[in-house]
């Protein structure tokens, strides 16, 4: 089994975003490559355990029709490791990633989601920039996770 863990700050908007989205897009086919077995999670760097989704996130991802009622996770080597491919907001989640790693990082490819840009945090900037991110995720998961998978 394949697991994608999506990481960013605190695990409220982001990373459970793209959790929500990466799912809903495997579930619709819409990702060449994946099999069967995929398993996605997310944590954050920084995150508490067990503080709920953001409320503008949840919003956001029910506009597209998706339904999410997960709680944060703060990010562990063990999660790390046990990630085929991780893959953090920003270089500085990538750069944490890579520490908690500690050498084990051969076996599970740590990148920066959109590989060329850090994907910005939405909290504090309202509704509007949930649905930003939201449109984001759908058109760039569909095609980083194809090309993650296919290597």
């Amino acid at each position: 089994m394949k697991t994608i863990l999506f990481v960013c700050t605190g695990n409220t908007c982001r990373s459970p975003m793209a959790e929500a989205i990466a799912r809903s897009l495997l579930d619709q086919g819409r990702v060449r490559g994946a099999g069967p077995e995929i398993f996605i999670a997310s944590a954050g760097v920084s995150a508490g355990d067990g503080i709920p989704t953001s409320e503008d996130a949840v919003a956001a991802l029910a506009r597209l029709g998706i339904e999410h009622d997960g709680t944060s996770k703060r990010l562990t080597p063990e999660m790390i490791r046990r990630a085929t491919i991780a893959l953090g907001m920003t270089g500085g989640h990538v750069a944490e990633m890579r520490r908690l790693a500690g050498g084990s990082e051969s076996a599970v490819r740590i990148e920066r989601l959109d590989p060329d840009s850090d994907v910005e945090d939405p909290v504090g900037l309202g509704r509007a920039a949930y649905d930003r991110l939201a449109t984001q995720f759908v058109r760039l998961l569909p095609i980083r996770l194809s090309e993650l998978l296919a290597s």
